[in-house]
């Protein structure tokens, strides 16, 4: 080795500093080269950014705190429109994806590399369903504008007084907002699209509710503790009188503007509602078979055929089934004596406390060992009003704006919390290590802001779903108890998943649905016609749960075969977190590089 070394050392010099020049001058242009790149893809993503979030005053303002530091000032107060023109849609998708496939993305950096593969994946899909624009639908049980606008409205914060201004100018806009839902309707029903009329029924009901709740509505007492919130966070900011002038103008605006625009849209329904020419799925639509598979690919993010997926979750089902039927049936570890035998009553006795924010605190210490660390936070507890507890989620996380992810809000419906098991199981869905926790994590990391507004619902919904699956045995239950009920919940929504496609895909109608389910015990008939009616109302609702829980499931699965014995739970949690929101074959791609 040492004679090695010293045939080396006795060259000239003079012979080594050209080729050095050369490597340096190489280094240089490169480096040069891809920071120029990266500088030019950094600008385009940031443009798009801005233009993607600035059309919509609710977008706005949910994703920035401060949106003047990204460069965004006096951006128009605006619901935005439903757009009706699927060419428009098209070509204006196709435009984008050229203008992102200008940039070569072999001269960007890894994380430039990442945001561009996941821009391109969303894009595609985007351009798969244009032809499709008048088969979405805007208005839908528990999922629907009418459902979530009054809850966005409610969370709408207050951090200076033009925040205020905004909101009661944008107030003024929910007619004209509500009047091109209508149109979009309209359109919808001249092509043979529109809704089933029981579906109609069901909107109508609601909005009649949301009205008839009058002074007790809580876009008046929301918009009391908001200005209260701001008073307390900066004093001075906001007089007496000032507060009592923006009551009053919040008030006078909810009974001019919001219940107008709620009773519009029950006369526009309520004038559409026997015009639907399909109470059935959607491949009873011309191409609705096509339609449903590109939708299924944008709500799961998973690129599987819809025979796959269903292979994938009756594998699913069967092994649940036959690890719950060795739990009630086995001799050294049997299932405890409070398990009851009919695995679908609520088992509220199971658990003691029923503290959201114990429980919250019991799941955030429970994840340290097997997920990575988050930046301290603080997470509010909030109700669904008693009154419209039927049309809203069992609980839901209020995504917090990308530059102010300390303040975080749950909000949790009694109505559909029956139990203290189904409780804590929900807080961790969408607390830790679920939404809450996914998305702090992700914000800290400081991902190109573009990847915050592109919706992965697959990707979210699935991450949470497995989260909640985890924590029946965060919980005090015993080993048996846990798996027990773990194992029913993920049969549960296997069993929705699969009815959403026998219904949406393979042609089932009611009669078909209740035979599938009474195959599994569920012989309910009213509450399998009000699965089948959700179901029809919001295709692929359920799939996005239940499918990106599962391609979560086979990732890790990738992972025990390619890691060995390097596989830990922080390694891979850590890994598909770090990658965010994106379709499972590009975190596939990112997670094995």
């Amino acid at each position: 080795m040492q004679k090695f070394l010293e045939k080396f050392k006795r060259k000239p010099l003079l012979f080594l500093l050209p080729s050095a020049s050369v490597l340096l001058l190489l280094f240089l242009l490169f480096f040069h080269s891809q920071q120029d790149a990266d500088q030019a893809f950094s600008k385009y993503t940031s443009e798009l950014f801005r233009q993607e979030i600035s059309g919509n005053t609710i977008t706005l303002h949910y994703t920035l705190k401060n949106p003047e530091k990204y460069g965004i000032k006096n951006a128009p107060i605006s619901y935005g429109q439903c757009t009706t023109d699927p060419e428009l849609v098209r070509s204006s998708v196709d435009a984008e994806r050229t203008r992102l496939r200008s940039y070569n993305r072999t001269s960007l950096s890894k994380d430039n590399r990442l945001t561009y593969d996941v821009l391109n994946d969303y894009l595609n899909s985007a351009y798969d369903l244009s032809p499709y624009t008048l088969y979405d639908e805007p208005l839908a049980p528990l999922t629907g504008t009418q459902s979530q606008l009054p809850v966005i409205l409610s969370e709408y914060r207050f951090y200076e007084i033009s925040d205020i201004e905004n909101y009661l100018q944008l107030l003024t806009k929910t007619p004209e907002y509500f009047r091109s839902i209508l149109n979009f309707e309209h359109t919808k029903s001249e092509s043979g699209l529109f809704m089933a009329s029981y579906t109609a029924d069901s909107i109508i009901k609601e909005c009649r509710d949301f009205i008839n709740l009058k002074e007790s509505n809580y876009l008046y007492s929301s918009f009391v503790e908001r200005l209260e919130e701001l008073a307390s966070a900066k004093d001075g900011v906001l007089t007496e009188k000032q507060r009592e002038a923006y009551t009053r103008q919040n008030n006078v605006y909810i009974k001019k503007y919001i219940f107008p625009a709620y009773e519009q849209l029950i006369s526009g329904l309520s004038e559409l509602r026997s015009s639907g020419k399909n109470n059935n799925g959607l491949c009873y639509l011309p191409n609705g078979r096509t339609y449903y598979k590109y939708l299924i690919r944008s709500e799961t993010g998973s690129s599987r055929s819809i025979a796959e997926l269903q292979n994938l979750a009756n594998t699913q089902i069967l092994s649940d089934l036959t690890v719950m039927q060795r739990v009630l049936t086995g001799d050294s570890s049997s299932a405890s004596s409070s398990i009851t035998s009919d695995i679908f009553s609520p088992q509220g006795t199971l658990l003691t406390e029923s503290d959201p924010e114990k429980i919250l605190s019991t799941l955030s210490g429970k994840i340290t060992k097997d997920f990575p660390p988050y930046p301290q936070i603080h997470t509010q507890i909030k109700y669904v009003q008693k009154s419209m507890e039927d049309y809203l989620s069992p609980a839901f996380y209020m995504i917090p704006a990308i530059d102010n992810t300390s303040e975080n809000v749950i909000y949790i419906n009694n109505g559909h919390l029956t139990d203290n098991l189904s409780l804590f199981t929900t807080l961790a869905h969408e607390g830790y290590p679920g939404h809450l926790y996914q998305n702090v994590y992700y914000a800290s990391l400081h991902p190109d802001p573009i990847r915050c507004v592109l919706n992965y619902g697959g990707y979210t919904e699935g991450w949470a779903t497995y989260s909640e699956m985890m924590s029946y045995y965060f919980s005090t239950l015993t080993k048996e108890q846990a798996t027990l009920f773990q194992r029913n919940s993920s049969v549960i929504l296997g069993l929705y998943a699969l009815a959403d496609m026998g219904i949406h895909y393979d042609g089932w109608k009611l009669a078909d649905a209740a035979a599938f389910f009474h195959t599994y015990g569920i012989t309910d008939d009213a509450t399998i016609e009000d699965i089948y009616d959700l179901i029809i109302a919001d295709p692929a609702n359920y799939l996005k749960y239940y499918i990106g829980y599962l391609e979560f499931l086979e990732l890790k699965k990738n992972a025990v075969d390619k890691w060995g014995d390097n596989f830990t739970q922080m390694r891979f949690h850590k890994a598909v977190l770090d990658v965010g929101p994106a379709s499972f074959d590009v975190i596939q791609k990112y997670v094995f590089k």
